[in-house]
């Protein structure tokens, strides 16, 4: 089992969200977290493909879609599939987010495009079209857990506590691409990698994590609400997490992911932040979206801490 290194954080407080943005960061406020230890990198393609085959999970992208979710829907269309990413021919409406994402049958981790795609080259990639209940059972395949949106946002935050981004004031500081965010005019020239990095391509941040900016957006275990609530800020504390792995695959729930991704851009998606969050519903997996784990501190007899082979 090659499982990636866990970083230790410590606990304490520190400024969670964001005034300046996106209004479901607000509002900003201090949260208080208890220490725990985090994957230094998303988990990657080859550590996920180790787990399917050690266990024989079929991912949620690669099941056909229970009927009972989609009322009405043609039976014809509810085959095993995932929503991936496509460049436009030119400048479109950026309020129509249809235009570039397409729900495409036969696409899944092994085939990140859809049949005819392949991995091959992406092994040290992160894992994309993850589930919630994919990476929760990848999770306890592990002897991890899923992170909490705070944890997280704690984490990316490296110790520099309210910076703009997790490398401090700047989003090119000297001119200097910190994460594999967009590069070019959104959605239909990207002069960057055009899809996922392998990990470590850029600089850790202050706590030695990588890829917490940018690359795929990363799941979280808490459910989403369109606001922060400061007065609900209580921690959680160690060995009270079992509910945080329920392997749901519903369409109704919705969760946090952090982080922003390589489709990122400032003119249409500023959320190469800490303090960024967007909602995905359990069920949904992307052509950007992965994960990685965390475990409660002291480290219990089913957290392991074997070094990753890769970054």
């Amino acid at each position: 089992m090659t499982l990636t290194e866990l970083v230790t954080i410590s606990g304490g407080t520190s400024r969670m969200g964001s005034d300046d943005h996106y209004p479901e960061e607000r509002p900003a406020h201090p949260r208080q977290v208890v220490a725990f230890a985090l994957e230094r990198h998303p988990v990657t393609t080859a550590q996920f493909a180790e787990f399917v085959d050690a266990t024989g999970w079929t991912t949620v992208a690669e099941r056909a879609p229970d009927p009972a979710d989609f009322p009405g829907a043609d039976p014809a269309s509810l085959v095993p599939g995932s929503v991936v990413f496509t460049p436009t021919a030119g400048p479109v409406d950026l309020q129509d987010w249809r235009q570039w994402w397409r729900w495409q049958p036969g696409a899944s981790w092994r085939h990140p495009e859809g049949p005819g795609s392949d991995v091959g080259d992406r092994a040290d990639h992160p894992v994309v079209h993850v589930a919630y209940a994919d990476a929760a059972a990848y999770a306890t395949w592990a002897g991890r857990r899923l992170p909490t949106e705070a944890e997280w946002e704690r984490a990316a935050r490296g110790g520099l506590d309210g910076a703009e981004y997790a490398w401090g004031a700047d989003a090119l500081p000297g001119g200097r691409r910190m994460a594999n965010t967009w590069v070019g005019a959104f959605p239909f020239r990207n002069e960057g990698w055009g899809g996922t990095s392998p990990v470590g391509a850029y600089t850790a941040n202050g706590y030695g994590l990588l890829d917490m900016i940018g690359n795929v957006w990363e799941r979280t275990s808490d459910v989403y609400a369109p606001r922060h609530h400061p007065a609900d800020a209580t921690p959680v504390p160690r060995g009270a997490r079992t509910d945080l792995l329920a392997p749901t695959t519903s369409p109704q729930v919705l969760r946090v992911t952090k982080g922003g991704s390589h489709l990122c851009a400032p003119e249409y998606c500023l959320r190469y932040r800490p303090a960024a969050r967007s909602p995905q519903s359990d069920d949904s997996s992307t052509s950007h979206l992965g994960f990685r784990c965390a475990t409660d501190l002291p480290l219990g007899d089913g957290a392991r801490t074997t070094r990753s082979s890769r970054p």
